[in-house]
């Protein structure tokens, strides 16, 4: 029996050099309204069944590499991916060559920070039902999606060719690690916030007993305590919300 929420996601955050900015992209892209801002960043509402918001806080961090982390975007349609893409350019975006190739049927772009995402074709079985943001895709190991499923309470919707995939009960959006080869460290990047359902310190000690490993003191001003999954990819563990 899966226990739903163990510690519930409840933000993927963006690093970024000018939050302001790089949120009004994204809400313009994924059609989601701004919160209150917080103590250390800001944030987008939830927009799907996985119920994490989306945000943005800052860092002085340079990007190194290609992101380990990007979010795929689902279309009902050509002509829905095709007006995905152009609102996307319309508000900053740029095209990306991530070496997809000239015949790929996806759309691979960039936002204005130059984290790059997909907006994918219609008919992606994989992601049918996952809503428009179908994927968060990262770069890991079968390890590290063993380790989120047990994390989340989220249970295994792919686990082939060292290949993972978790989602919510509730649906949504999926997480899904793609196995070997491994990307470089970017530097500036994509991260998971996670909310205990009950004490932080509780929660923390359950994710060291699970495979993560605690770093220095989360920068900003929520009390986060800053882990590392079993690949070493950085998150945060906020108090209880």
């Amino acid at each position: 029996m899966w226990r739903y929420e163990q510690s519930r996601l409840f933000a993927i955050s963006f690093d970024a050099h000018r939050p302001d900015r790089l949120a009004h992209f994204w809400s313009g892209v994924l059609g989601l309204a701004r919160a209150d801002d917080g103590e250390d960043g800001v944030a987008l509402l939830p927009g799907n069944a996985a119920g994490y918001r989306v945000g943005f806080r800052p860092t002085p961090v340079q990007k190194a590499a290609q992101n380990r982390l990007h979010f795929d975007l689902t279309s009902s349609s050509l002509k829905d991916q095709q007006e995905t893409v152009a609102r996307a350019l319309a508000l900053g975006a740029r095209h990306a060559d991530v070496g997809q190739g000239a015949d790929a049927s996806h759309v691979v772009l960039a936002d204005p920070e130059d984290n790059e995402f997909c907006v994918l074709e219609p008919g992606n079985k994989f992601l049918a039902g996952c809503g428009f943001m179908g994927a968060l895709a990262c770069d890991g190991s079968q390890a590290v999606g063993y380790f989120w499923s047990r994390a989340l309470g989220w249970p295994l919707v792919w686990d082939q060719d060292e290949e993972t995939a978790v989602q919510s009960p509730s649906g949504g959006t999926k997480l899904t690690w793609g196995g070997p080869p491994y990307m470089p460290d970017a530097g500036k990047d994509l991260h998971f916030e996670l909310a205990p359902d009950g004490e932080q310190e509780a929660e923390v000690e359950r994710l060291l007993s699970l495979g993560a490993t605690r770093l220095d003191s989360a920068p900003g001003g929520d009390d986060a305590v800053l882990l590392a999954d079993p690949d070493g990819t950085m998150f945060r563990v906020l108090t209880h919300r």
